[in-house]
């Protein structure tokens, strides 16, 4: 990688960071100058805009906690532990989360509900992919024989992702990871129901 890529490549990364724990609209130029140590100058050899840096520090972001999901998976052999591993990778999000600041696409969703539409069409768009691979995952299930055959994959896709968010919010809020611990112990218990043979 060129030098001129390499330092392009740590802005993004050192502004996901700060964008993801302050937000669009909690960021400043002065902030990504600060934070990288690169004068106001030197970013604009890189980058057009602050949209444009805090929409590829999105991407980046959402990537790590993607690769994350899926190092989680890789030795689980049934499709409720692959379910239950996303909640392993966020079990103490107040001290390890998976990236600084939490879920990217949740702290996203949040600030630009009705802000910066395009941030909220990124966050749009990895909701529709983790929605995807949460079906996928519930499909195999069935085609395994763990779940039940007349299970609404849809609808169980959005509860656990529903769970986990929420789990999210309320460890980050009392700054106590024990609700997504409670949300994995009680989504656990809810795979197993939905295995049970009609």
């Amino acid at each position: 990688m060129r030098k001129g890529e390499l330092t392009k490549e740590q802005i993004i990364q050192k502004s996901a960071a700060l964008f993801n724990q302050q937000g669009y609209n909690g960021v400043s130029l002065n902030d990504i100058t600060e934070m990288t140590g690169i004068k106001r100058g030197g970013l604009y050899r890189h980058f057009a805009s602050k949209d444009e840096i805090a929409l590829l520090a999105y991407d980046y972001a959402s990537e790590v906690v993607r690769d994350k999901f899926l190092q989680a998976q890789a030795d689980k052999q049934t499709a409720k532990d692959k379910l239950l591993s996303f909640f392993e990778v966020y079990a103490d999000v107040v001290h390890n989360p998976p990236f600084t600041g939490g879920c990217p696409m949740l702290n996203t969703a949040v600030e630009c509900d009705d802000g910066h539409r395009l941030l909220r069409e990124k966050a749009q768009t990895t909701f529709r992919h983790f929605y995807r691979a949460i079906q996928e995952i519930l499909e195999q299930g069935i085609q395994n024989g763990e779940f039940r055959s007349d299970l609404n994959i849809e609808s169980t896709a959005s509860f656990l992702i529903s769970a986990l968010e929420g789990s999210i919010v309320l460890s980050k809020l009392e700054e106590n990871s024990r609700h997504v611990r409670y949300s994995m112990e009680n989504m656990a218990q809810y795979l197993e129901l939905i295995g049970l043979k009609n």
